[in-house]
């Protein structure tokens, strides 16, 4: 879809991508020289940039908050290795959504599947990239914002190990799920960004990938065989299962947990306030009121018993295989396209409840296609093996790239 410079040959201006948020593009220049010359990136409007407000994809949010003091953490890291901001990105209100619709300043495009969602809440920053309008961009993950985003547009994007990058300056949503993530179009620039970002560490190198059979069952049937061929062409055979049958409580846990720190954090402005949020995502904000103590005291147990296993099984040079999302992005307006979004969300957030109860790191890799659309595969590793998983990465799309040319 791309051309030899980078860019998607349907988009002919930045702003037919909608990508941005409304108004002049925001323009900051690197601070400093280093590895990230000349390089343009993007920013999610959850992230605080110096001078601007972080509108949150929501007008009263917007109207009610003002100018950053200063940027976030990641955000000046990035300035000071000589990378310069073009430009805020569009993002489903407060992160509460995977679809990257926003019912205010609208639907970025999807430039791998014009006709289909972009996924969300990173839509800007994923669609941005996936337009080749910006080297990489930074986006939010709690429950898989920048991961089915990036599968869905068919780009690389990398949720770190939770706690690896400061949330300082972002806003919050489920602060035991939160991190920062990033997007770029090839896994060099990823690698990258991402030397910049994460702490330095010496983990020892991934030599052994196993397939999740059970993650793979929660796909549809297209998604799985495309990505299971992948998997066979990387000569991963081993395989294990993780749910035990639980897949319904690993998303019960999340839909639980995520639901009472959202609350706490977000529930006093939107008591006070009262904001007005589209038709689609206020009913969620109004379920996470309801989530009662003793809700959380049945589902924090499971998270911590799920955490403590995976903790267990990955590590030591070993990473998994999974389906980053269980579809291709789905269509704006199909018919019943609405009635899709409750098994959508039941099935992907089960998937990206993996790395998101353990706190684990996870990169998508734009590996298959399914009728004419991206279909992201992911690699999940053990805790704190950020930089092994991207050097892994690298490795796994030098391979690809080979078996293609071939």
């Amino acid at each position: 879809m791309m051309t030899s410079d980078g860019t998607d040959p349907r988009v002919t201006h930045a702003h037919d991508v909608g990508a941005f948020v409304p108004g002049p593009r925001l323009q900051v220049a690197a601070t400093s020289p280093g590895p990230l010359d000349g390089l343009s990136f993007a920013v999610k409007d959850l992230i605080d940039v110096a001078g601007t407000i972080t509108g949150g994809g929501n007008p009263d949010w917007l109207r009610t908050h003002g100018p950053a003091t200063r940027s976030a953490p990641v955000v000046e890291r990035l300035l000071a290795a000589g990378a310069s901001i073009h430009g805020k990105t569009i993002t489903d209100e407060l992160a509460f959504s995977l679809e990257g619709v926003n019912e205010h300043y609208g639907t970025p495009l999807n430039p791998a599947c014009p006709d289909r969602i972009p996924g969300g809440s990173s839509s800007g920053s994923a669609s941005a990239v996936a337009a080749g309008l910006v080297d990489f961009a930074l986006g939010t993950d709690t429950g898989g914002s920048v991961r089915v985003p990036a599968s869905f547009c068919g780009i690389y994007g990398m949720r770190p190990t939770h706690d690896a990058l400061p949330l300082d300056g972002v806003l919050p949503f489920a602060p035991s799920y939160d991190t920062v993530g990033w997007f770029a179009r090839d896994v060099d620039t990823l690698a990258r960004v991402g030397d910049v970002l994460l702490p330095k560490a010496s983990p020892a190198p991934i030599e052994k990938l196993i397939v999740v059979s059970d993650a793979f069952a929660i796909a549809d049937e297209p998604v799985a065989a495309a990505l299971r061929a992948v998997c066979q062409a990387l000569g991963a055979t081993e395989e294990i299962t993780v749910f035990g049958g639980a897949d319904a409580d690993w998303f019960e846990a999340y839909r639980i947990l995520q639901g009472t720190e959202n609350w706490r954090e977000l529930g006093p402005w939107i008591s006070a306030t009262k904001p007005r949020f589209g038709e689609a995502i206020a009913p969620r904000f109004a379920g996470t009121e309801d989530i009662t103590a003793e809700d959380v005291e049945r589902w924090q147990p499971v998270r911590d018993a799920i955490r403590a296993k995976l903790r267990a099984q990955l590590g030591g040079g070993v990473a998994w295989l999974i389906p980053t999302a269980p579809c291709i992005a789905l269509r704006k307006d199909a018919p019943g396209a609405g009635e899709q979004i409750g098994p959508f969300y039941g099935r992907a957030l089960t998937l990206t409840s993996i790395a998101g109860h353990a706190g684990l790191p996870q990169i998508n890799l734009p590996a298959a296609t399914v009728d004419g659309c991206p279909a992201g595969l992911s690699i999940v590793a053990g805790a704190s093996q950020d930089r092994a998983l991207l050097d892994a990465t690298r490795g796994l799309a030098a391979r690809l790239a080979d078996r293609t040319a071939a």
